[in-house]
């Protein structure tokens, strides 16, 4: 921990509610996911992790290197390639090696994994409309202006 950068509490108050703040996230973001989770495991017999990747590779058809897809979803190496395994075996996505550097590979989304994740995206913005059913269009948008604001600060 950096203790060089410390700074002072002015208001106890806002700092405690702060903190409240920061836990409602964290038990939504978790309430959210477990939805998620649950929906994608009964209707498509997949995970998040799984549909993570394919969204990605779905919002770039060129491609990605597998180091870029670990770094765009903020993973490793290691777990990248175990998902990107059991995807190219099931005909989801495809791994070819770069051109430029035969140690590198490219991952693209297959032709049926862009129907798939067709289906799933769709269904997906069915499933958080309606957890999000009671948040109105001005309240969406300074959550997300308040996401946006935490972001900028680190």
């Amino acid at each position: 921990m950096n203790t060089d950068s410390k700074t002072e509490i002015t208001d106890d108050n806002l700092a405690r509610q702060r903190l409240r703040l920061w836990l409602q996230m964290l038990k939504a973001t978790r309430h959210v996911e477990g939805v998620l989770r649950d929906e994608l495991r009964s209707g498509y017999d997949t995970t998040l992790p799984r549909f993570d990747v394919l969204a990605t590779l779905h919002a770039t058809p060129e491609g990605m290197k597998m180091s870029e897809l670990s770094t765009h979803l903020v993973v490793s190496n290691g777990n990248v390639t175990g998902v990107v395994d059991r995807l190219v075996s099931e005909g989801l996505a495809e791994r070819t090696n770069m051109e430029s550097d035969r140690r590198a590979f490219l991952v693209r989304i297959t032709e049926k994994g862009r129907v798939l994740m067709d289906e799933m995206t769709a269904n997906h913005l069915e499933w958080i409309d309606k957890l999000f059913a009671d948040v109105t269009e001005t309240d969406a948008a300074r959550g997300i202006s308040i996401m946006l604001d935490i972001r900028r600060k680190s």
